[in-house]
Order: C-alpha cells, then structure tokens, then sequence
C-alpha cells in the first residue's frame, strides 16, 4: 500500500506516548470550521455526537490492528523488513489476505510504532518499538458513552477482526461467514438509521438528490442495492419533507440479496404505503437491459454504498447512464478516502470480503480496491461520459481541518441532452 506523504505528516499527533502506555483517548470537540463547509446541512445530520463516535472508532481499530497482528503472530516477522505478501508468505496466510494485513500495518505506521519504506510499487514494514496494549473493553464503553448506538459498529468490527485468523489461513471465507446467521444479525444492525456513524451516509446522499431532481414534474428513480432499505427510508423520509412525493411516478428499489430485499419491501411498504414502490433484483456487474432496465427509464439513478465493490467500476457507471433519461441524474452515496490509501475504521469490516477486494484495478481511478477518494470517483464519472460531476460536501476542503471526514455523495448528469 502506497500512503500519502501529506496524510502521514498530519497523523504525527496520534500518538507520542511509549510502547507501554496506551495513549488515553479524549475525543476533542470538533473543528469551528467545520460548521462553514457543512452549513447546508440539517444540523442533526453533522452532529457533535457522530464526530466524536468516529473519532472513537478510529481509535477502536487502531486497538484491535494491534490486536490481531499479535493474534496473527506476524509480530515477530517485523524484526527485518517485509511487504504485506512477504508477510503471508512467511505466515503462510491466502494470498489475497495481503490487501488486509497491509492495511493492519498502516494502522501501526499511524502508532509510530512500525515505519515503512517504498519498495518500488509496494510497501515495506519494520517494527520500531512494541506496541500498547490494547484497551478494547475501556475504548467500548467510551464509544457506548457517546451514543449507545455505537454497539452496532463496535459489534460488527468485533465480529469482523475475530475472523481474521481463520480468513488468513484459509480456514473459513469471510464472504461466507460475515453473511452467515450471526453476521447478518449484526449488519442490519449496522446498516440501520438508528446508528448514526452509517445512516450520515443516507442523509447526505438524499439531500443531494433531492436538490437535483427537486424541479421536475415527475420522477422515475432507480435504487441499487438496497441492502435492507435504509437508504431507501431516508430518500422518501427527505422527500416527503421536501414535498417532492407526490412526483415520484414511480420508485424500483433493487436488491440482489433475497432476504434483505423482503426486509426492505415489508419495512417500507408498511411506512409509506401510498408511494409508487417496486422491488427487483438486480446484479450491476451483468447488462442491466436484459434484467428489467430499460434504455433511458429514469430520471434518477440512485446507491448508497453500492458501486465500490463493482467488478468493474466504468461498465457500472455506463449502464447507470444508459438508464437515465436525457437530463437524468446519477447519485451515489459512498464512504470516502479523504487522502490515497488512508487506511479507514469500516475497513476492517469489509475488507476480508471477496466482493470487496477481487475487483479490477485502474491506475487512475480505482489503483487498489475498496473505497475511493473524491478525485478518484470524478475521474470515474468523467470517463463514463457523465458531466457536472460534483461530490458534496467539499470533503478536499474538509480534510485539510479534519482528515477523518469520510462521507459524502457524488452527483453527474446524462449529457446527452446537450446533443
């Protein structure tokens, strides 16, 4: 993994205290300025509460990457320098677990307690001083202080970080056991609109959208994977706030997951039952035409969370602007990298996913799987054809104040209407 030299200046005040003491977490009231780049924004949705959660989970994983490189023994491999698929080899951990254990490792860099060099196009580790112990128990009774809510991410990353060892020696597959019985449990969970840390996603993505398609008479839209539909509440909740409603002709929410769409679709049909709601299946990596979408049928394309993990990002991206009407809108909703690489808390959770990570690669617009940065995602929207690209809030003026902003929606339109 490559770091941005700029990102890695700004975390010097992580931690200064010696191997032995955890250093104490305080969370800091959040920066006076933030409230200029967020102004058009609900107050609810940029909360005191929600900085200071995220600034408890970016701690919260810092703890448990200390925790498992113990757990994963690689602790001991670090006393000469090694790359992330240097380490799984030694380890004889899966190949493909390289994209999570180097992410453990920049998480150590931000201790001061592992350093890294280039390597030519990889990364190289080497262990300075012996980490902290963590404080897993303490740090999650801060979190639940904060907002009770916070369980939700705390359980999941919990749940996620005690399958590590098992996804490194390719005991178990992280697909298959994150989705199993008790890891579905814990993501409905997660993706709900009670836990404030994920449903700030939703909110920034509605209102956006909201603001696009606020002047048309009627409004066709097209949700991607809906998951169990908290972004779908959100929309029609921001809506109807909005009284936009009664102009939605027609709303097909898509879902591939079977049990998470009867969910949704039992969930929504009961709070709104006089919206124009459809439900479908619908895989964003295979030609949308030959599953139900036609050519130009809606004015709003819509995903929160979703077109990351596309096996390939522009073929998605494409058939997103062929459903859109002439002047249609696509707005997505997705986590953001406030700088190249920048490793993340949600990461741990879904980074030992073969949906996740088993993508294709693009220098410009996707070099490593997983989340990307602002940049990134206008490249992309560019280069699938889009135009008046724009990613809300300013998260590149944002993250000169506070680099662990990692939300925001992205917005194009269909330029064919100029022609």
């Amino acid at each position: 993994m490559k770091v941005d030299l700029k990102f890695v200046a700004m975390q010097a005040d992580v931690v200064n205290a010696a191997s032995s003491d955890a250093p104490i977490f305080i969370a800091q009231p959040s920066d006076p300025r933030l409230a200029h780049w967020l102004k058009g924004y609900p107050p609810s949705v940029f909360s005191e509460r929600l900085y200071q959660s995220i600034e408890l989970m970016e701690r919260y994983s810092i703890d448990l990457a200390i925790d498992l490189l113990r757990r994963l023994d690689a602790m001991d491999q670090l006393g000469k320098w090694q790359s992330a698929n240097e380490l799984c080899q030694a380890l004889s951990f899966q190949p493909g677990f390289s994209f999570a254990l180097g992410w453990i490792l920049e998480r150590l860099v931000e201790t001061r307690c592992v350093e890294a060099r280039a390597n030519g196009d990889a990364r190289s580790y080497h262990l300075r001083r012996a980490p902290w112990q963590p404080e897993l128990d303490r740090l999650r009774a801060v979190g639940l202080s904060i907002d009770p809510a916070n369980a939700a991410s705390l359980d999941l990353l919990d749940y996620a970080a005690g399958l590590y060892p098992a996804v490194a020696s390719g005991e178990q597959s992280g697909d298959h056991s994150l989705f199993g019985p008790q890891g579905i449990l814990l993501w409905l969970k997660y993706f709900h609109n009670d836990n404030l840390t994920y449903a700030v996603n939703n909110w920034v993505s509605a209102i956006l959208a909201a603001d696009r398609v606020s002047t048309r008479p009627r409004l066709r839209i097209l949700e991607l994977g809906a998951g169990a539909g908290s972004a779908s509440e959100t929309l029609v909740r921001w809506f109807d706030e909005r009284g936009l409603l009664p102009q939605i002709e027609r709303y097909l929410i898509t879902e591939p997951n079977v049990f998470f769409r009867r969910r949704a679709q039992r969930d929504l049909a009961k709070q709104y039952p006089d919206v124009a709601l459809e439900w479908a299946a619908l895989d964003v990596n295979l030609p949308w035409d030959i599953q139900g979408v036609a050519p130009g049928d809606f004015d709003l394309v819509y995903a929160v969370n979703v077109l990351h993990v596309s096996k390939n990002l522009l073929f998605s991206l494409n058939q997103a602007l062929s459903a859109l009407t002439a002047d249609g809108w696509l707005v997505i909703g997705e986590c953001l990298r406030p700088y190249v690489n920048q490793p993340m808390y949600p990461e741990l959770m879904f980074q030992i996913l073969e949906s996740f990570t088993e993508v294709q690669t693009d220098p410009e617009i996707r070099p490593n799987p997983g989340f990307l940065t602002a940049d990134q995602w206008r490249s992309a929207f560019t280069r699938a054809g889009f135009e008046r690209t724009e990613v809300a809030p300013d998260v590149n003026g944002i993250r000169e104040i506070y680099p662990h902003f990692f939300t925001g929606a992205i917005c194009g339109q269909n330029p064919s209407y100029h022609k």
